[in-house]
């Protein structure tokens, strides 16, 4: 409102000195033109000109982006480990990777990125204190051929190793294939558990995978902070 009426203003003071010119002279349309360009760049400089909040965040910003980039700047995300396919997924919180195993066998996993943490003592003898664990959370599906039902397998990815949370029988459309209470697998027989792991370390399921895991979002994340910084960056600057 008060912009508006700003406007308003402007124009019919803009109006009026234009009619006492036309009234003085043969000059008086270019006197005019001249006021116009005049105030036109004036008003847009004003227009276009950052408070001293946003002219600070702006540095604040600028200053982020340059730290990030040049003290851990983030690589191109792979494409693929080892026999996987890896689709990253610009902007969002989880990426996916697939590949066949056998002639029918399909192996699609998704994994988060870090989606939580546990502390523990130091490994060295000599350090007095805590380490942080990041944690995250992975799902492997695995089909054969047409088939309408798969194995999911709920993991924990540690930085060094892959842990089997619970299994699940599920139908194509996620919903269980029979109705049972899954159990918990770290409370099944450790022969039983042994055998689950071992199925997965011959599809290329392991702690391997699980550190490749922790590199890819560790760089992933670096990648998303400075785009996120940079978007805000655009927005206060247009």
């Amino acid at each position: 409102m008060f912009m508006a009426a700003f406007l308003r203003a402007s124009r019919k003071s803009l109006l009026s000195f234009c009619g006492i010119q036309f009234s003085h002279g043969q000059h008086s349309s270019l006197n005019c033109s001249k006021f116009i360009c005049q105030f036109s760049r004036t008003h847009a400089s004003e227009a276009t000109q950052k408070s001293p909040f946003e002219s600070n965040i702006l540095r604040i910003l600028r200053n982020e982006i340059e730290y990030q980039s040049d003290y851990a700047p983030p690589h191109p995300p792979v494409t693929q480990f080892n026999t996987f396919m890896v689709e990253d997924r610009p902007g969002e919180q989880w990426i996916t990777l697939r590949r066949k195993f056998g002639s029918d066998e399909h192996i699609k996993i998704e994994a988060t990125m870090f989606d939580g943490s546990i502390t523990v003592p130091k490994s060295s003898d000599e350090n007095i204190g805590e380490d942080v664990r990041l944690h995250i959370s992975v799902l492997v599906d695995i089909w054969k051929g047409q088939g309408n039902e798969f194995l999911e397998f709920v993991c924990s990815a540690w930085p060094n190793s892959l842990e089997i949370q619970k299994v699940y029988i599920l139908r194509n459309d996620g919903s269980p294939a029979q109705p049972y209470m899954v159990p918990n697998v770290k409370d099944l027989n450790s022969g039983f558990r042994d055998g689950l792991n071992e199925f997965l370390k011959t599809r290329g399921i392991n702690d391997e995978l699980s550190s490749f895991l922790h590199e890819f979002m560790m760089n992933k994340d670096r990648t998303e902070a400075i785009e996120w910084l940079r978007k805000i960056q655009s927005f206060i600057e247009n």
